[in-house]
């Protein structure tokens, strides 16, 4: 049965205490993949079960807690409904794709995603259902806003919030997750990063800006008119 553990958006949401528990939690499961146990983080985070049991309930819940805690890392710039433009809706693409590049590439993030992918359907845990709800899908219920509110505001042309963000989270991901996945070892520097989610949210204005945008960006000919 799956947790419903509340959807963690920002690290305000947990203790720095608790911050600290999840932290350790994800170094072990770097390092010991699917053999993390309660007893295991408790003295890894120099705390007790009990309190373990407290916070999280059980190891799905300390689970679900820790796949939330490292998606929060994946932040959705706010925009302003009302005064929304061009710039400032590229500028929460950029931050969202370029956020979500360094995640998917940190080594906790491989090796969670490596759990997940080997206990699919093996009826161990829940650990790919979590992944899915508290990663994928969590980010999606972030992003979508901004996306509708691009619409809304005449930047964005879409008639299906979830299908734009599958365009848009296909274009940053492109192959690079299933390649650290399968243990490719790719470089990925700030830079690279910076420049790949630029070209993405780019590459998303030019399927899905609003046809008025698009018109007006249209280069001329000599004889246009």
């Amino acid at each position: 049965m799956l947790h419903s553990v509340p959807d963690i958006d920002n690290s305000e949401a947990l203790t720095e205490r608790q911050q600290a528990v999840l932290d350790a939690a994800l170094r072990l499961l770097v390092e010991e993949g699917d053999n993390l146990t309660m007893t295991a983080v408790a003295r890894r985070a120099s705390c007790s079960k009990e309190t373990l049991y407290k916070w999280f309930g059980d190891r799905d819940g300390l689970l679900t807690a820790t796949v939330q805690w490292q998606a929060s890392k994946v932040r959705v710039a706010p925009v302003d409904r009302k005064g929304l433009d061009l710039a400032s809706l590229t500028a929460s693409l950029e931050r969202f794709a370029s956020d979500w590049l360094r995640v998917i590439s940190s080594d906790t993030s491989i090796a969670l995603n490596r759990v997940a992918v080997g206990h699919a359907g093996s009826g161990k845990d829940d650990l790919g259902a979590i992944v899915l709800q508290n990663g994928r899908f969590a980010l999606a219920r972030r992003l979508k806003p901004v996306l509708e509110a691009g619409r809304e505001a005449g930047l964005l042309d879409f008639d299906d919030a979830e299908t734009a963000f599958r365009t848009f989270f296909g274009l940053v991901a492109r192959d690079v997750q299933i390649r650290l996945l399968l243990g490719d070892r790719l470089q990925l520097t700030e830079a690279a990063i910076g420049d790949d989610a630029a070209r993405a949210t780019q590459q998303f204005l030019a399927l899905h800006g609003s046809k008025t945008r698009r018109a007006n960006n249209r280069p001329q000919g000599p004889g246009a008119g």
